[in-house]
């Protein structure tokens, strides 16, 4: 039986013989052996070197274990021999993360179901990747629309490996600042948002048996800076709702990442940002966070995408994981901070 869907065109190998041989026409996906609930293709990029080197890992397989030429596909994907194509949902994909990591998943040979509130902000990816991008237009804060995208985007692909939250502001101002309306729009979309998204897709990761959750968090979200109280407050929501999710849903195969940036420029506190009205009592706090923020160069956001793809491409990734070196140090004081606290007031604390 031949396994000419497992190879892009170029070379397969011939089910009979065993050997590589030519093919002409090969359409991605026909006959592919079926691991679970969809078929696992290779990566479309791949050239003749890499084709080779498939082809020859197949018929190795074969002639030293005997299983069928079908079934050694699957096998050496469980053993993390070869490397299958994802396919990915990434909610605020217009600019910063989100676009960094679909144009990279993309250029590996990924399919990205990529969501903006402005889709047109995709025409230039979806001209150059073709149908492996699905452009959706979105506003997480609508769970309606929420899962009518997500489903969509399962239909389209055949399922999600992949689904990264990673919409959101940031909020700056003081808490008494704060108007009711920028604190409901702040947590509507930094914490709704996300638990819409994880609703619509874990139904369809149930079914699988898998899939990775990748919920964007922030250094914001383990500590508390002034002028930052209610993006905080939604950061630190998030982490908890995604900390218990990865309880629940762990035992059924599906992985969940919080990830945790320091300052990179994604324009979180360019044209995106909200701002509240300033009470002038609060202006030397301000400036003060002005010029810490002024003295950070923040890096260059395309420096995390490789470790994104190694995150998800991880068969057991963290529950956390930091983006870059600054969040170490400044969580480490947090939480020496914290216990020296407890352990001082514990006295106190045990009349309770």
């Amino acid at each position: 039986m031949p396994v000419d869907a497992l190879l892009q065109p170029c070379q397969v190998l011939d089910g009979d013989a065993g050997e590589p041989r030519e093919l002409v026409t090969a359409e991605s996906g026909d006959s592919a052996p079926t691991v679970g609930h969809k078929p696992y293709l290779t990566r479309p990029q791949a050239g003749p070197a890499r084709l080779k080197e498939l082809s020859e890992k197949i018929v190795a397989c074969h002639r030293s274990s005997r299983v069928s030429l079908p079934g050694c596909w699957p096998a050496m994907l469980r053993r993390g021999m070869v490397e299958a194509m994802k396919t990915w949902f990434i909610t605020g994909a217009s600019r910063g993360f989100g676009r960094t990591w679909a144009t990279a998943a993309l250029k590996r040979g990924d399919r990205v179901a990529a969501t903006a509130r402005q889709p047109e902000t995709l025409q230039d990816l979806a001209e150059t990747y073709g149908d492996r991008l699905l452009p959706i237009a979105l506003d997480v804060t609508d769970r309606v629309q929420v899962f009518a995208a997500v489903d969509r985007a399962a239909e389209a692909f055949d399922g999600l490996d992949v689904v990264v939250n990673n919409a959101g502001y940031g909020l700056f101002g003081m808490i008494e600042e704060t108007t009711e309306e920028q604190a409901r729009a702040q947590i509507e979309t930094n914490l709704f948002g996300p638990l819409w998204v994880t609703q619509a897709a874990l139904p369809i990761m149930r079914t699988q048996g898998s899939g990775h959750l990748v919920q964007v968090s922030s250094i914001g979200g383990i500590a508390a800076f002034p002028t930052l109280g209610l993006y905080n407050a939604s950061k630190w929501a998030l982490e908890g709702m995604s900390e218990a999710l990865a309880q629940e849903v762990g035992p059924l195969g599906i992985k969940t990442t919080i990830l945790e940036p320091g300052p990179y420029g994604t324009d979180w506190a360019g044209a995106s940002a909200a701002h509240t009205a300033p009470i002038a009592a609060y202006e030397p706090i301000r400036q003060a966070r002005r010029a810490g923020a002024t003295a950070r160069a923040p890096r260059d956001p395309s420096v995390t995408a490789e470790v994104v793809l190694s995150l998800v491409d991880l068969p057991e990734p963290p529950l956390r994981l930091f983006l870059g070196s600054y969040p170490y140090p400044i969580t480490e004081s947090v939480y020496q901070q914290r216990l020296a606290t407890w352990h001082q007031w514990r006295e106190l604390a045990e009349t309770a």
